[in-house]
């Protein structure tokens, strides 16, 4: 059994993190400054430093190992990124500062929480599961919490519970990962919104988890096979008919590979709109917009040398 106890004993549980956060921030706006003690703030301008040191000096991974982390990736993304890994480009720097920035609101979330009364521990513990290793951000009240910063538009997600059924990150494979490496089960996700500073705890339900060593099992096999698996997702139609790529295939490096035999075998086509550009696998219909599939000379380019070599 996890180590919550009843409310009745005065222990913090870990579903009233959020609120706890919010309370804490509004009474210090409020002139009643929280229990700041020499020996907390020290722990957590230390895990700042070893945050940034971390960041600094990255561990450059296999390419397509498995990892905690990555569990929840669809299998076609990662059969490319073990058999056909693409190299890092110059615009991935606004993507490694998100990534800073997100490590640092990760402890400043913790140390808040720490701060109304919740116990933290295990930062950053290893954990393993059939040789698959991963990192938990931390234990709330004995179970696993899982720190994250979004956007909006994913911080909705988290805090409505549409995750369940709108998760292209695998997030839910990673919570079942860790937490059947720690041996808990009633953990979740510390959610902050990235723009308006709100704050949210979303717990999964236990069916909302997959099994993890069955997924590990089925992932191991995947990354056996000579050929890619089907593709992750279905194509989305557009109201003039024509067939896009759905989002969680326009932000992944394979996807010109993924689909180079759309539009007959010409490849993807890119369009621009007035707020996004626009992957459309099959055009029936011309869009009344720009082309711009030629402005992706470079990354095209870097393709097909790479299917040449």
């Amino acid at each position: 059994m996890a180590n919550i106890k009843s409310e009745t004993t005065g222990q913090k549980r870990i579903d009233t993190i959020a609120t706890d956060i919010k309370n804490l921030v509004a009474g210090i706006s409020n002139g009643k400054p929280a229990k700041v003690t020499e020996e907390n703030m020290e722990r957590f301008l230390n895990n700042i430093k070893e945050a940034f040191n971390a960041w600094n000096n990255p561990v450059k991974e296999k390419d397509g190992k498995l990892r905690m982390s990555v569990l929840g990736k669809p299998p076609r993304q990662l059969w490319y990124d073990r058999f056909s890994p693409k190299k890092t480009k110059d615009y991935d720097a606004s993507l490694n500062i998100k990534f800073l920035y997100g490590h640092i609101l990760e402890h400043l979330l913790l140390y808040l929480a720490e701060l109304t009364g919740h116990k933290i521990g295990d930062q950053q513990k290893k954990v393993e599961i059939d040789n698959i290793k991963g990192h938990i951000d931390a234990t709330v009240d004995g179970e696993v919490c899982d720190v994250k910063s979004a956007s909006s538009f994913s911080f909705k997600k988290f805090k409505t519970g549409e995750l369940v059924n709108d998760d292209p990150f695998g997030y839910h494979a990673q919570l079942s990962g860790y937490e059947t490496g720690m041996g808990t089960k009633a953990g979740g996700f510390l959610v902050m919104d990235k723009s308006s500073g709100d704050v949210c705890f979303y717990k999964p339900d236990e069916l909302a988890k997959p099994n993890v060593k069955t997924l590990i099992k089925t992932l191991q096999d995947t990354l056996k096979s000579n050929a890619p698996p089907e593709r992750c997702y279905e194509l989305s139609e557009t109201k003039g008919g024509n067939k896009s790529l759905p989002i969680g295939c326009q932000f992944c490096a394979h996807k010109w590979e993924c689909y180079k035999d759309a539009n007959g075998g010409k490849g993807l086509r890119v369009f621009k709109y007035s707020n996004k550009f626009v992957y459309l696998a099959e055009v029936n219909r011309q869009p009344n917009v720009e082309e711009i599939t030629k402005n992706f000379s470079e990354e095209l380019k870097t393709y097909g040398k790479r299917i040449k070599a």
